[in-house]
């Protein structure tokens, strides 16, 4: 396969079908930040928050903080590489060591210097730290999306940043005018 056989589905959001059997990804959101033939994919997600307040991360590096901050979530980001933090979150004047646009209204930073921002009160005017990240391997979300694990949806920055999290997948599935209730476990392959 090559990179003209694939579509691009940087900056998309996967909504799991409901026979999707990994409990990982049970009616997860996933945003999509990454994906190549060569290199599979890689993306977040945005629908899982964690039993983890961001309090821990901002104690384990030592960062004085406000309360009300502390007090949220992290996100569970996917199931690898569960202990490597990641800051999905909107553009900001400031640049961080590792920021990178994904679209022009979301981005990713994995270095410190955001969350000694975010603890101080001057990061992104919106941002979420999640713990993990999902990882497909070449061909491997391809074959997902073939067997009907997975719909694509076109991501829209809102439904990260101004959606409460459990009002995520039915947000994302609407854009394509899908009631969630109404989805069938069974695959429709005429």
């Amino acid at each position: 396969m090559t990179d003209s056989n694939v579509i691009d589905l940087k900056n998309h959001f996967l909504l799991a079908m409901p026979g999707l059997n990994d409990p990982n990804f049970k009616q997860a959101v996933i945003y999509i930040c990454e994906h190549s033939a060569r290199d599979g994919a890689m993306g977040f997600t945005i629908n899982q928050p964690s039993n983890v307040p961001m309090s821990r991360i901002f104690e384990e590096f030592d960062m004085a903080y406000a309360k009300e901050l502390g007090n949220k979530p992290l996100l569970a980001g996917g199931p690898v590489q569960q202990e490597r933090g990641f800051v999905i979150h909107r553009p900001a004047a400031t640049r961080w060591q590792t920021t990178t646009d994904i679209a022009k209204d979301v981005c990713i930073t994995a270095s410190r210097d955001i969350i000694a921002d975010i603890a101080a009160s001057k990061g992104p005017s919106a941002s979420y730290i999640t713990l993990g990240y999902a990882g497909w391997g070449p061909g491997q979300l391809e074959q997902e999306i073939a067997d009907n694990s997975w719909l694509v949806i076109e991501a829209d920055s809102s439904i990260i940043f101004d959606i409460p999290f459990e009002l995520r997948a039915s947000a994302t599935a609407a854009k394509l005018g899908i009631d969630l209730n109404k989805l069938s476990l069974q695959a429709g392959h005429g």
